[in-house]
């Protein structure tokens, strides 16, 4: 059996175009992985690149790469497999696939492998840049492949980007309807028909457990957590203490939530007057733990409330949420403590901290039944001899003891540990609350911005006839003890949210990520239906969402025929005004045929109109010359091409008898 023909071998400029288009798709991706991933893979796309910019490597060299790349992504993703192991395969094989490009079939195969990439993007991000991004690589390797079909043809010459961005063009405006109509119209489900593959490599941001020294990279983390809108009027910028996983157990070493209270029933609360109501838009955390300012009075539809007023969501959140909340300060936080939690919260592991547990118990001695005395002494304590700093020491196994009388200076996370340990010492029964702490308003939208940067983490300890009560022991710091803070490290984040060095340009481009989120991101179901509800209509049910999306959808696909059977745009000027001069002849009955050359039509129409020939003729002639034999350059040729426009254009043949 003979061999099957092998496709044209590729010429420098298809390949450049070819892996122009893999590089296009694979940078979105690359952006969306960790750092240390996204750098190796980049290093390896750019050598390979550098490889085979001329001619593919040698099988071995690919089968060393592919190994040694997988081997990396799987190591730096610790063998855990799911959205983001996935993806950073993806995008190895992308980087390496440009090494066996050879003929016109791999170019093609490569750029049809690239495509993946910016969708695949989309699992892991729906930014507005990822989608730009997206788009950009879409477009380079739609223009990639029309020069595979160009070369396929025999066609060698370069076109101009100017020439082929219209047929480029062509093809989006033909499936730009269609793809609105499904996305606006198509009716949508609450919930999807699968599930996302969960991601291998967790987010940065709150999680069910705090050790203390780890959340220095989080807190110099800029990255927005959530946006909030306040109907009415917003507590003050101190007053905001946006509650998060609540932690209960600890070993001393990390804290932890324990998993026997979530389903518990809400302690109860006696509110004060203040009421704020808000919504909050919640970016993806691939968790089910929610924030809310301290504290909720209710849990919003597809939430519900834990034992100590954690907000948790029915499913981790894999995409942008948005909720309805309304919270007061408490008046009394379960002023009576069942048995059972009192022991939890007042539980500490044996053989840890032995000069915290002493300090504790002669301060007990000291203050009786007095547990408030306890608490502010404490603070006392706290105020006048401690200082607030991001660089601290690695503590050791009584890193409590070493805490409290050795070093004096952490951060949030240092103080609250130390001092829920210190109050259980001394019989108080606490606990350790993690949140973000204040946010940054936007004037230019009117809404508060919380980013991961805000994160913080504080105290509660429940008191006679008052319940549980909230101590901040970092904010007892005194100013003048505050040495090293995020301000000097990140200017415009700090750790209560004071944004003052964020400029307008920046406030402007989180209004229009939020107005994305809004717009986009946020078009769910139940939005859907509310579609036509501002043109005084009521919602529309599923059978409403079809017919109106098989109305437009119809419309969509009559646009797509009438754009494919319309006669592309000429580029060439002399050619549009020769085709419009025959469509002038057209009719009069006398237009070209299709096996005609110019001047076989131009006898003909000689003939049959003596009277319009003579001028045909020589228009005839001189489109030839320009077409065929034309070898003149620069401003002359310009010149001859204007002026043949110019006659064609003005060449207008009348009906028989009718007067000039």
């Amino acid at each position: 059996m003979a061999d099957a023909p092998r496709t044209p071998p590729l010429d420098q400029a298809t390949r450049h175009w070819a892996f122009a288009a893999g590089a296009a798709s694979l940078t979105p991706m690359l952006l969306q992985l960790p750092n240390v991933m996204a750098g190796t893979i980049a290093a390896c796309a750019i050598a390979v690149a550098a490889l085979a910019w001329r001619q593919p490597a040698h099988s071995l060299i690919r089968l060393l790469l592919a190994v040694s790349l997988v081997g990396t992504v799987l190591a730096l993703s610790r063998f855990s497999f799911g959205r983001d192991t996935g993806c950073a395969m993806l995008a190895a094989m992308l980087a390496i696939k440009p090494s066996e490009t050879a003929t016109l079939r791999d170019a093609r195969s490569l750029v049809g492998f690239a495509l993946f990439a910016p969708f695949a993007t989309f699992l892991l991000d729906q930014g507005p840049l990822s989608l730009a991004l997206g788009l950009l690589a879409t477009l380079i390797s739609l223009l990639a492949l029309q020069r595979f079909a160009d070369v396929e043809a025999g066609d060698t010459s370069a076109p101009t980007l100017r020439h082929r961005l219209p047929a480029i063009g062509r093809l989006v405006a033909m499936g730009v309807p269609l793809t609105l109509a499904a996305f606006w119209l198509f009716p949508r489900m609450a919930t999807p028909l699968w599930g996302v593959p969960e991601r291998a490599l967790a987010r940065p941001g709150l999680s069910d457990s705090m050790t203390p020294g780890e959340w220095v990279d989080l807190m110099n983390d800029d990255t927005p957590t959530l946006r909030v809108r306040f109907f009415g009027a917003a507590p003050r910028q101190e007053q905001m203490y946006w509650r998060g996983p609540v932690l209960w157990q600890f070993d001393g070493r990390s804290w932890t939530q324990p998993g026997w209270y979530r389903n518990l029933p809400v302690a109860d609360t006696e509110p004060a007057e203040t009421r704020w109501d808000y919504e909050m838009e919640v970016e993806s955390t691939d968790r089910r733990q929610l924030v809310a300012l301290d504290l909720p009075l209710s849990a919003p539809a597809g939430t519900r409330l834990s034992i100590d007023h954690g907000l948790w969501a029915e499913h981790p959140q894999t995409t942008l949420g948005r909720w309805r909340v309304q919270s007061a300060p408490p008046r009394r936080y379960q002023a009576e403590l069942p048995q059972t939690l009192r022991h939890a919260a007042l539980e500490l592991p044996p053989g840890y901290n032995p000069r915290t547990l002493a300090l504790a118990r002669q301060w007990r001695a000291e203050a009786g039944a007095d547990d408030a005395a306890i608490v502010q002494r404490a603070m006392a304590w706290i105020r006048a001899e401690f200082a607030y700093t991001l660089d601290t020491p690695l503590l050791g196994r009584h890193a409590v003891d070493e805490f409290l009388f050795d070093y004096k200076q952490g951060f949030c996370e240092h103080f609250s540990s130390a001092f829920v340990v210190l109050m259980r010492g001394a019989g108080i029964p606490s606990r350790v609350v993690t949140g973000y702490a204040g946010g940054y308003r936007n004037p230019i939208g009117n809404y508060w911005l919380v980013r991961r940067s805000d994160a913080h983490a504080w105290a509660e300890v429940w008191l006679p006839d008052r319940g549980w009560v909230r101590v901040d022991p970092t904010a007892a710091v005194a100013p003048e003890r505050i040495y090293d803070t995020l301000e000097d490290r990140a200017p415009g984040a700090g750790m209560f949210g004071a944004a003052g060095g964020v400029t307008p340009l920046l406030d402007m481009g989180d209004w229009l990520r939020r107005g994305w989120n809004d717009f986009v991101l946020g078009f769910n179901a139940a939005r859907q239906q509310d579609l036509l509800k501002p043109l005084g209509m009521d919602p529309l049910g599923g059978r409403g969402l079809i017919a109106l999306f098989g109305a437009a959808g119809g419309l969509a696909l009559l646009w797509m025929l009438w754009l494919s059977t319309r006669e592309p745009h000429e580029a060439d000027p002399v050619l549009r005004a020769w085709h419009r001069m025959d469509r002038r002849y057209r009719r009069l009955g006398l237009g070209r045929e299709s096996h005609e050359t110019a001047d076989d039509w131009a006898r003909r129409v000689a003939t049959a109109r003596p009277d319009l020939g003579r001028d045909l003729l020589k228009l005839s002639h001189r489109f030839i010359n320009w077409r065929y034999a034309g070898t003149r350059t620069g401003r002359l040729a310009t010149h001859e091409q204007h002026d043949l426009v110019r006659a064609l254009k003005a060449h207008r043949p009348r009906p028989p008898g009718e007067r000039r």
